[in-house]
């Protein structure tokens, strides 16, 4: 079983950086591709960015995908987001997500609690 703990939020103005983690529990993680979703208030939750298993592809959300980067370290068991020239319809809470295969197939197999991203204009 996998269990995901993400960490790193806050509260930013328009124009900063943040950066994201999401630490994985278990023995798997390096062989599962990872995800970034995001829920804005009253809204569903959206794709952000994935990431494959060896971290050699990469997706993105058109929307970020020339300010947001995803990376993992998977001696750390972790994977990132750094966000750059963050604006206010970023706010959102984040979550990352597991794949049961080794490149993102939207096939998830465990949720993060979420870590909220606010963005003041």
């Amino acid at each position: 079983q996998v269990q995901l703990v993400e960490s790193g939020g806050g509260l930013v103005q328009a124009g900063d950086s943040l950066r994201l983690s999401c630490v994985a529990s278990g023995r798997t993680f390096e062989s599962r591709a990872m995800a970034w979703f995001r829920a804005a208030a009253g809204e569903e939750r959206e794709f952000v960015a994935a990431i494959s298993s060896s971290g050699d592809t990469t997706r993105y959300y058109e929307a970020v995908k020339d300010r947001f980067t995803i990376s993992r370290d998977n001696a750390k068991n972790t994977v990132y987001l750094q966000m750059d020239n963050l604006k206010p319809e970023d706010s959102a809470i984040y979550y990352c997500a597991a794949d049961r295969f080794s490149t993102w197939t939207n096939t998830k197999v465990a949720w993060g609690q979420g870590t909220l991203v606010t963005v003041s204009s």
